[in-house]
């Protein structure tokens, strides 16, 4: 006990000899003095000394190592107790502490309550658990950043919190705190350019807050309207449709992407407009990717310019399909069903979708099917029956073959008649049953009436179809042609509703 007494009167005392142990600070091993962040950096330091002193001292001092290095480690990870205290409830582990605040110095020398106030304003957002956790192992300078302050302030309360907790924590992880800057006088720019602030939210939700705002100056906000405004359209609906178009820079992205769309048009402003409206999504793509489209369907189809944009503005999707998977081998299966270039462009305008359905899930069946009931495969007649099935589904297919079987027509009926009048394989069948029922109960007719004019069942049932047939048959009785009684105009019709002459009532029954 001497022993160590003397050894702890004098901690800076050198030895001569290798069997002497150096003196010790008197101090309780096992107390901490006080939480204050001086007194832990002082008392780091004087630990610091023993244990360099111990690690060259005898055999009997460094046994006390083991006792001495827990203490000062705990010291060294922890500011303050109450600080400590605070990551700890956050999830973050005391060798993560260390590790942040070795690394932050900023952090390190914050206030317990700024820090605190900081946590407290970022669970506020809704922020928390896992998220906060997260956030702030690698962003710790979001709870120092005085940049921070006015950023959650302004999500708080002007926005009345509606950003996405996920959506803020990606732009604090993104953007470092000077970018912050602005953040709220560009968001209310959105605002007097015409999005409604019910809508605000929904679009700041939809777009890369670091891209659409931080790293953008409120002069290129400004630019990214007047561009679109030019199209004949609102800048606003194309952005509230897609708010991912604030997120592309306007000189090497948008400009270049839509110059391609504008040429195809022949320079025509409006109609681009007409396929941006429709497809604001279309600017997602590359300027490659929209050229290489446009000169395969050039090339490949052998369309024109103008037959290509008049695709595209029924079927803007036409960007979306892969050019290996989908263009190539469906524009290559017209080809060897005998369609020439004028005639895959009538088809395309008619049935885009060939373009764009799965071949799998949806085309190969309906091919199937058509083959079945006889059609030739890679005929014309094929490919035309194809274009009118893409609007259908597989299973409203099917119904429709069996309806017709079901009043006793022949597959070789069916192929009659979709040849003579194609959408008759995409109506829905409860609205074909009833005209049918109509037909055969109502006007006494019989169903092979429909080989020579399919059409009839496109018409509407009680608008055209039977008021038409009700108005006739006062005046020529029930023997009409089907062809004559639906296919004149209503203006042609009405005229002749007065009584006629027994000559055009033969007519009219032949």
């Amino acid at each position: 006990m001497s022993t160590l007494q003397s050894l702890l009167s004098n901690p800076f005392s050198s030895s001569s000899s290798s069997s002497s142990s150096p003196p010790l600070p008197w101090a309780p091993i096992n107390t901490l003095a006080t939480p204050q962040f001086s007194i832990a950096l002082s008392t780091t330091r004087h630990l610091h000394n023993w244990v360099s002193v111990i690690n060259g001292g005898s055999t009997r001092s460094r046994q006390l190592k083991p006792l001495l290095l827990p203490q000062y480690s705990r010291i060294k990870s922890t500011v303050s107790a109450s600080l400590f205290s605070l990551f700890q409830g956050i999830g973050i582990g005391e060798r993560e502490v260390e590790l942040l605040l070795n690394k932050n110095l900023d952090l390190r020398f914050s206030s317990f309550d700024r820090v605190h106030e900081r946590v407290c304003s970022l669970e506020s957002l809704g922020i928390n658990g896992v998220a906060l956790y997260r956030l702030i192992t690698k962003r710790p300078d979001v709870l120092t950043a005085i940049e921070i302050d006015s950023l959650i302030s302004f999500i708080r309360d002007e926005l009345e919190g509606k950003i996405e907790p996920p959506q803020i924590c990606r732009l604090l992880k993104a953007a470092e705190p000077r970018f912050l800057v602005g953040f709220d006088r560009k968001v209310r720019q959105l605002v007097r350019h015409g999005i409604p602030s019910e809508k605000i939210a929904h679009v700041l939700n939809n777009v890369n807050l670091t891209r659409a705002i931080c790293l953008k100056s409120a002069e290129e906000i400004q630019k990214t309207f007047t561009f679109l405004s030019r199209f004949g359209f609102r800048a606003v609906d194309i952005i509230i449709k897609r708010p991912a178009i604030l997120n592309y820079d306007l000189e090497s992205q948008l400009i270049p992407r839509v110059r391609v769309l504008v040429e195809l048009s022949d320079g025509d402003d409006a109609a681009t407009g007409v396929v941006l409206c429709k497809l604001p999504a279309i600017l997602s793509y590359s300027e490659e990717h929209l050229a290489g489209h446009v000169e395969f369907l050039r090339s490949f189809a052998g369309l024109s310019d103008r037959e290509i944009f008049r695709i595209v503005c029924v079927f803007p999707n036409v960007f979306s399909a892969s050019k290996e998977r989908k263009l190539n081998p469906r524009l290559d299966f017209l080809k060897q069903c005998g369609l020439n270039s004028e005639d895959i462009f009538r088809l395309l305008i008619k049935a885009p979708l060939f373009l764009g359905l799965s071949f799998e899930d949806n085309l190969v069946y309906k091919l199937c099917l058509l083959v079945k009931i006889g059609y030739r495969y890679r005929t014309r007649e094929l490919a035309i029956a194809m274009g009118a099935v893409t609007r259908t589904s597989c299973e409203n297919l099917q119904k429709v073959i069996e309806l017709f079987l079901s009043y006793g027509l022949s597959c070789e009926d069916i192929v009659t008649m979709s040849k003579k009048h194609p959408q008759v394989l995409q109506y829905n069948p409860r609205s074909l049953e009833e005209k049918m029922e109509y037909l055969i109960e109502g006007m006494g007719r019989e169903v092979e009436e429909l080989l020579d004019f399919p059409a009839f069942l496109g018409y509407n049932l009680d608008d055209r179809i039977k008021h038409r047939y009700e108005m006739k048959k006062k005046i020529i009785g029930e023997g009409m042609s089907l062809n004559k009684l639906l296919s004149m105009s209503a203006e042609t019709f009405s005229r002749r509703k007065k009584k006629i002459s027994p000559y055009e009532r033969q007519s009219e029954s032949k």
